[in-house]
């Protein structure tokens, strides 16, 4: 098999790729940095050609115009499984709807709902016996790809090489688009006051020889900062962010004591900076699995120690968690959160963990400004999206403290959750639950 031969009968250009786009097909883009770029950044030059076209993404990178300009509207529709800041702006023009999801079932839903006829996303070099790698994510993507009736791979010699389920073979491609433009990056996010006190305290729940399931921003950040005292980590988490670089140079992370794939850090995605991309390139100690298995609550269980970190934007006094909206608009998803948190749950001493500072500033009905507000309430803001039900949060910490949850009474939440409120907030907290009677 010859399959350089293979590979060029495969390639076209970005334009020969558009040129396969109908009125009302579906596209399934490739997860955050996984996206195919140079297809997406083009998509609106063929709106005069197309109607209904329905592009459905997750954590989208670019501020692509097919989106973002109202103009395109009629042409294009977006759903997303996962708002980025790009979609939040884009949000009003009328033409981007949300998907409701737990992360590991997103492909299989979606499915149930709709065939795609085109996935477009990006892919590492081919290798001398005709593989490539989807690199940085297998979260749906080969679900996806097995049920699409065009595969579109943007192939890029700065794409990472991963292991897992991101290895497919040039004969599984029905096309290849040659692109040479930098990984995306996040950049490394700072870690403020709040964030060290907050990551001591998660730390200290953290045994040695837990396995870790951290995500990004400077609250995850700080968590690392302080587990460097920690033995024998091990990784299974949804999204591998730089977090685990430093542990793992450090010898933080050996996965040892792993009961589920010892000794490797498995994924679905990764996103954040080049040292992240450097360091998870051609490495064998990290496997990128699909999302169905990696998120499954029963699978993450099987891990000993399981200890899972997610960040919410509100809780309140029962301990139901909005994550993913403010009041009734969308600002991210609920992604693995409720998986994650059950699974660990599910692990033997596993803990699940939900981080937030304890106000935050926002615009109150009557104020110019906006004010400093409690972040822990007696009720969710109207319209909130539940992301994680009370039944199922275990440790709620900010920077006052720890509230142990699990198995306790509506009474003892209430007095649990406004000992970690910020004291400005207590008395008015402990008001309003007399009042409306929550315990």
């Amino acid at each position: 098999m010859d399959v350089n031969k293979i590979y060029n009968n495969k390639l076209i250009t970005v334009e020969e790729a558009l040129s396969k786009i109908k009125s009302n097909d579906s596209i399934v883009s490739g997860m955050a940095a996984a996206e195919g770029r140079e297809f997406l950044k083009n998509l609106h030059t063929i709106a005069g050609a197309v109607k209904d076209v329905n592009v459905t993404t997750c954590l989208p990178m670019g501020d692509y115009e097919y989106y973002m300009n109202p103009d395109y509207k009629d042409s294009f529709k977006m759903d997303g499984w996962f708002y980025s800041p790009a979609i939040r702006k884009a949000h009003k023009t009328g033409n981007i709807s949300f998907i409701p999801n737990h992360l590991h079932l997103a492909a299989k839903k979606r499915l149930f709902h709709r065939k795609p006829n085109i996935y477009i996303g990006s892919g590492s070099l081919m290798d001398k016996h005709g593989y490539i790698s989807l690199s940085l994510s297998a979260t749906y993507e080969r679900d996806i790809m097995e049920n699409s009736d065009i595969v579109i791979i943007e192939i890029n010699p700065n794409m990472p090489r991963t292991f897992g389920d991101t290895t497919v073979h040039i004969n599984d491609i029905d096309y290849v688009i040659e692109v040479d433009y930098n990984v995306p990056a996040l950049a490394e996010a700072e870690i403020t006051e709040k964030d060290k006190k907050i990551g001591k305290y998660i730390a200290d729940l953290i045994e040695d020889g837990s396995t870790i399931q951290l995500g990004i921003g400077g609250i995850p950040n700080a968590v690392a900062a302080e587990l460097m005292n920690k033995k024998d980590l091990g990784v299974h988490t949804e999204m591998l962010t730089d977090g685990v670089v430093d542990l793992y140079n450090a010898g933080v992370i050996t996965g040892k004591r792993k009961t589920l794939m010892p000794g490797k850090m498995v994924a679905t995605f990764a996103l954040g900076t080049q040292k992240l991309y450097n360091f998870i390139n051609d490495n064998p100690a990290v496997s990128l699995m699909k999302g169905s298995w990696v998120n499954d609550p029963y699978v993450i269980g099987k891990n000993h120690k399981m200890v899972s970190i997610n960040t919410s934007l509100e809780i309140d006094l029962t301990g139901q968690c909005c994550s993913e909206s403010l009041g009734h608009i969308q600002f991210s998803g609920t992604g693995g959160q409720a998986d994650t948190a059950i699974g660990a749950q599910m692990s033997r001493d596993g803990k699940s963990i939900i981080a937030l500072y304890s106000t935050t500033k926002a615009r109150v009905s009557g104020q110019a400004d906006k004010q400093t507000v409690s972040k822990i309430v007696t009720r969710l803001a109207q319209g909130a999206a539940v992301s994680l039900s009370r039944n199922d949060v275990d440790y709620v910490v900010t920077e006052y403290g720890v509230a142990s949850l699990r198995g306790t009474s509506i009474g003892d939440r209430v007095e649990a959750l406004i000992n970690i409120a910020h004291p400005d907030f207590r008395d008015q907290l402990k008001k309003e639950a007399e009042e409306l009677k929550i315990w």
